[in-house]
């Protein structure tokens, strides 16, 4: 139907409902003398500029979006008046790294190494940092040895103790608390031969296995060898008994809850891995083996302990200026710690590849898995970085050791060392090493 808009044409056709405001018809009074925005005034110039107002505001009231770009383009007007951006230039944004998330510690060394050899305080830190004893009482061992028969063995536990040597002795601590705590006969810990240190050592190579046993007899009962009849039942094969893939840091309960109904039933277990797999927070009975097993039960064989009382003899000597103090250090910048840490320091490219080689050569796909994503920078942040020798001797030199001070360097291979190890022997000339105390001769049955 056609609606007539002209009032007298005759048609009794009704009108149209009047406009919505909204309407572009009423917005802009589309053929109405004196409509919204018809313009008012003289003719002239003020009348030709009303209507290019009008004109434009028109414009940008049928386009409302343009108002979403209206900040936009003022601030490009604004750039383009100063002459701050040219069409032709196109800005480039530089990322700044995270504050902690790289590498910086050579840069603080430079700054601060003109006042370190400068220094000439009398102050010595060795000769002091022992005078002070906790809340004025002498340290005393806690720990006592039971006395008294065992009950009968719930079984045997064998477990893998896996890591190098500090993690191996936590891992004998470990195992010494929870057959404890199961009343469970332990058969003495093997070492996990390891990729990348390479070493074949047995229990007794390391420690007083005799000793060991002696020291637990009335707290845990301890064996070098699986009984015949046992193994029997598995036809003498360790590969046939059952292993339990026990979480890190699991609690006590776990082994209560879990592993004590299979050691009951099949009178023979397996733990590996077994480093890390226990809890820090246990029962005090538990955390009594536990100290019982290192500070009592484990020390070197023989020929190590008269090694380092050898080392510690030679030591005092040198340091006997300092009547006879040194400062002994444990390194952790091996090639495996690096390369495990996913850490990157100053090392550039070749660090980049030496890293990569090393983590798959003793991390065969760990760190390649897909969707595993490696952020160095998280890492650092996060505190969880190995110490650099530089970092070791910033922090000696903070404590106020004096750059006089003898030390004693224990640690393995250090990582690109004829490079790493410059600046903390900068800081302390007086280092000495194994290697530096002992002859080729003394040390060829340890190599």
């Amino acid at each position: 139907m056609r609606i007539n808009r002209l009032p007298s044409s005759g048609h009794t056709t009704p009108s149209p409902p009047a406009s919505p405001r909204r309407s572009p018809r009423y917005r802009h009074g589309r053929g109405k003398p004196g409509g919204r925005f018809t313009p008012v005034g003289p003719p002239g110039r003020a009348n030709l500029a009303h209507r290019l107002a009008w004109l434009f505001l028109s414009v940008l009231l049928r386009r409302q979006g343009i108002f979403l770009f209206a900040p936009l383009i003022y601030i490009s007007g604004m750039l383009l008046y100063m002459g701050t951006v040219s069409f032709d230039v196109v800005p480039v944004i530089k990322h700044r790294p995270a504050p902690g998330s790289v590498y910086r510690s050579p840069q603080v060394y430079a700054k601060l190494k003109p006042e370190m050899d400068a220094d000439n305080s009398s102050s010595d830190a060795i000769s002091t940092i022992w005078k002070a004893s906790h809340k004025g009482v002498e340290w005393k061992p806690c720990v006592k040895r039971s006395s008294g028969e065992l009950p009968e063995s719930n079984g045997y536990i064998s477990v893998e103790a896996n890591g190098g040597l500090n993690q191996q002795r936590i891992s004998i601590c470990n195992a010494v608390a929870v057959a404890g705590y199961l009343n469970a006969t332990l058969v003495i810990p093997n070492f996990h031969y390891h990729s990348i240190w390479r070493d074949p050592s047995k229990f007794r190579d390391i420690y007083d296995e005799d000793y060991f046993t002696s020291v637990l007899q009335n707290d845990v009962r301890v064996v070098n060898k699986i009984p015949e009849y046992i193994m029997e039942r598995f036809d003498h094969n360790m590969s046939n008994v059952y292993n339990f893939r026990v979480k890190a840091w699991s609690p006590i309960q776990f082994y209560k809850d879990e592993v004590l109904p299979k050691l009951l039933e099949e009178r023979l277990i397996r733990i590996s891995p077994f480093a890390n797999r226990l809890s820090f927070d246990a029962p005090p009975a538990v955390q009594r083996l536990r100290c019982l097993a290192n500070y009592e039960a484990l020390t070197f064989s023989s020929p190590i302990l008269t090694m380092g009382e050898t080392l510690v003899a030679r030591m005092k000597e040198r340091s006997a200026n300092h009547g006879g103090k040194y400062i002994s250090v444990h390194l952790r910048f091996e090639e495996d710690m690096v390369a495990f840490s996913c850490c990157v320091f100053d090392g550039g490219e070749r660090e980049k590849e030496d890293m990569k080689e090393a983590r798959e050569r003793g991390w065969k796909g760990k760190f390649t898995k897909p969707g595993r994503v490696i952020r160095p920078g998280a890492i650092r942040i996060n505190g969880k970085c190995p110490l650099t020798p530089l970092e070791v001797g910033l922090m000696l030199r903070g404590m106020g050791f004096d750059k006089n001070t003898y030390i004693f360097l224990a640690s393995g291979k250090i990582y690109n060392a004829e490079k790493t190890m410059a600046p903390l022997i900068e800081m302390f000339p007086n280092l000495q090493t194994k290697e530096m105390l002992a002859s080729e001769e003394e040390l060829a049955p340890f190599k």
